[in-house]
């Protein structure tokens, strides 16, 4: 399933699928296609959503994170 970054549950992981507008402000950030991320925490309204790339936490903009699309990856089975 594909969701925009800005719309992971806390938790939930996937594996950025497209970028959409300038790339080079994620690519600053460690944000590429193929890179896994996890949800950290997403404020409400307008907050910073912080997320997890490997064992770096980055924070960026509601809207940066509309921009980026995610293919969601099913959580590890306990």
């Amino acid at each position: 399933m594909k969701k925009r970054l800005a719309d992971l549950a806390s938790g939930e992981t996937g594996i950025i699928d497209t970028i959409h507008g300038p790339v080079h402000d994620l690519m600053c950030l460690g944000l590429r296609t193929g890179k896994a991320v996890k949800m950290v925490t997403r404020q409400p309204a307008k907050g910073p959503v912080v997320v997890l790339s490997g064992e770096v936490e980055i924070a960026m903009g509601i809207g940066t994170a509309e921009r980026v699309d995610v293919l969601v990856t099913p959580p590890p089975e306990v």
